[in-house]
């Protein structure tokens, strides 16, 4: 089992508005199929004004087989492209869950 988490930085005072439009993007991820478990974080200390949206899948082939499944959408292009102007910057780190 995998843990993705998609960690992004966003703009000073854009927290509210880019949940809003998370949301919205949840909503076309679910319509498309996307079946991993999830959730989202947001930071309590530390760097302030960072999201992350947290995946679990079974292997590292289901996460790139849903994330081409998902990504190659023209709806989901047009919502991520509506979620991109609220950040500064973001990373993807993937974990091996051992226990």
């Amino acid at each position: 089992m995998i843990v993705v988490r998609n960690v992004f930085r966003l703009k000073f005072g854009q927290a509210k508005p880019a949940m809003e439009a998370w949301k919205e993007g949840a909503a076309v991820m679910k319509k498309l199929g996307f079946s991993a478990q999830n959730r989202m974080l947001t930071d309590l200390v530390g760097p302030s004004y960072t999201f992350v949206f947290e995946n679990t899948f079974p292997s590292l082939s289901a996460f790139e087989d849903e994330a081409k499944q998902i990504m190659g959408k023209p709806e989901w292009r047009a919502w991520y492209d509506k979620f991109v102007p609220y950040c500064e910057e973001g990373y993807r780190e993937v974990f091996n869950v051992l226990e």
